[in-house]
């Protein structure tokens, strides 16, 4: 019985939006490429690209050799452990995707088998040139394809050196930059959510670092270690870098090249001025909530655990903000998270200026699922398996039904469009956690979704974005925390 490899990924530039999906079946013995295929699929989510993707590489085998036994590899853990049967349908658009993939061969010649991303380039990038000629208005042709050269040079490649990681987000860093190469996952221009792009436009680089920052992380270890050697955004004050991005459509090589020119150092003299020239922003100053007896503990700390209350280090560092932000006097309105630590904190700055607090629910902190309350190391200690895939891909949720950190990206860029809109031209504070600062500052400056671990966050600490009416972001201050430092007034 002759053997096949079905290597399948899909892609969603926007989530749902323009959407593709590539798969190559290969020799399992001699690994040869024998078949491609890539669409683009029009509007779509990233799930259901992937699905497609699994039906034509298993469609294509088929037709190869009805009888060969064949063995999927896919990045998305989702499709993975939904057709092995671990997992339980409930989208009801994956629902008639899966029964089409299950009978297309017979279930005993079929096996299912998790990759990391880094591991699946070939169908990557057929999904990726998919969506280009969708884009172009063209469809895709295997004599333009470059997929199967790069997977050439991949296989003929001596592998890269893996080790066990660290502890703790140190380790999750770690382990991330391991299973991502660089290069994959490029953002789209502007405010749209940071997926799969063409590999001319994969990354923003800034001046002074090596690596663009962004991104969110779980709210553990302190707030997210950065990665050694990789360039980081960490306790700047208030003259921090400003990186402007273009808004607009446009998500091209040159557009990342004109970003990371385009940086400039500003030194508002009192709270987070503007340029005279563009008018005044919606300046959200973001502020992360303060201790919880989980926060030392370096604990995943979400919207689907226990809720912690302030600690009495996290209400000290409460009023200390609260104090620092009323010396500085630019406040006009405050919105926080539901979750009770988040209300705790927005409390203490809202009865120092006066101000009501307005409680939306987009600003709540990531579902950590069967994780929450759990540290990185009993969690990988639990879950392996698991972890791996989530450090792996943004697409996937922690155990027993978590967020993704891609569906936390989707809330947090509608919550920030909703609230543009209401406080177009005033400063705003946001209350918030962890993932939705960092995502905020990720999306702002342009940033990939593989800088999810690379920023530190420190409790109560201070960040601030402007969104000009143009569609241009810049971030202005990001994790200060030298009102820590200060006696409350």
């Amino acid at each position: 019985m002759r053997e096949f490899i079905v290597e399948a990924d899909g892609g969603s530039r926007g989530n749902p939006g323009p959407a593709g999906y590539g798969s190559v079946v290969i020799d399992a013995t001699t690994g040869e490429t024998l078949a491609e295929a890539a669409e683009y699929i029009g509007i779509a989510t990233n799930n259901v690209a992937e699905y497609r993707g699994l039906i034509a590489g298993l469609r294509a085998a088929r037709e190869l050799d009805p009888a060969a036994s064949v063995r999927v590899r896919m990045d998305s853990k989702l499709v993975v452990e939904q057709m092995s049967g671990r997992w339980k349908i409930k989208h009801p658009d994956m629902k008639p995707l899966a029964a089409e993939a299950a009978r297309i061969l017979p279930p005993s010649q079929v096996t299912y088998e998790w990759i990391p991303r880094e591991s699946n380039k070939h169908a990557d990038r057929l999904a990726n040139e998919a969506m280009d000629a969708g884009k172009r208005g063209e469809r895709w042709s295997p004599s333009t394809s470059t997929a199967e050269l790069d997977a050439r040079a991949a296989r003929s490649a001596p592998p890269e050196p893996s080790g066990p990681p660290g502890d703790a987000t140190a380790g999750a860093a770690r382990v991330r930059a391991a299973l991502k190469t660089p290069g994959s996952g490029a953002p789209l221009q502007g405010r749209g959510e940071l997926r799969d792009q063409p590999p001319t436009a994969r990354t923003v680089k800034t001046p002074g670092s090596s690596s663009s920052s962004g991104g969110g992380a779980a709210e553990v270890s302190g707030g997210g270690a950065p990665v050694e050697g990789r360039g980081e955004l960490r306790d700047q004050p208030p003259t921090a870098r400003t990186v402007k991005t273009p808004g607009g459509a446009a998500a091209k090589a040159d557009a990342d090249v004109r970003a990371a020119r385009n940086v400039a150092t500003t030194a508002p003299s009192t709270g987070w001025g503007s340029a005279p020239d563009m008018g005044a922003p919606a300046t959200f100053v973001l502020l992360r909530h303060g201790e919880t007896p989980l926060t030392p503990q370096k604990r995943f700390s979400g919207s689907g655990g226990t809720d912690p209350a302030l600690s009495e280090v996290g209400r000290g560092q409460a009023e200390r903000a609260a104090a620092a932000l009323a010396a500085r006097g630019t406040i006009q309105a405050i919105v926080a998270s539901p979750l009770t630590r988040t209300r705790e904190t927005a409390a203490a700055v809202a009865t120092r200026l006066g101000l009501d607090v307005v409680i939306e629910d987009g600003l709540r902190e990531t579902d950590f699922g069967a994780w929450e309350g759990l540290t990185f190391g009993e969690v990988r200690e639990r879950y392996p398996d698991d972890l791996n895939a989530w450090l792996a891909s943004p697409d996937v949720e922690p155990t027993g039904g978590g967020e993704s950190f891609e569906a936390t990206a989707h809330r947090i860029a509608l919550t920030r469009d909703k609230l543009i809109a209401a406080y177009a031209g005033r400063t705003v504070l946001l209350v918030t956690h962890v993932t939705p600062i960092k995502t905020l500052v990720r999306l702002a400056i342009g940033a990939p979704s593989e800088s999810l671990f690379r920023m530190e966050l420190s409790a109560a600490s201070l960040s601030a974005v402007a969104y000009y009416a143009d569609g241009n972001a810049s971030l202005r201050v990001f994790n200060d925390t030298s009102h820590l430092r200060e006696a409350p007034a």
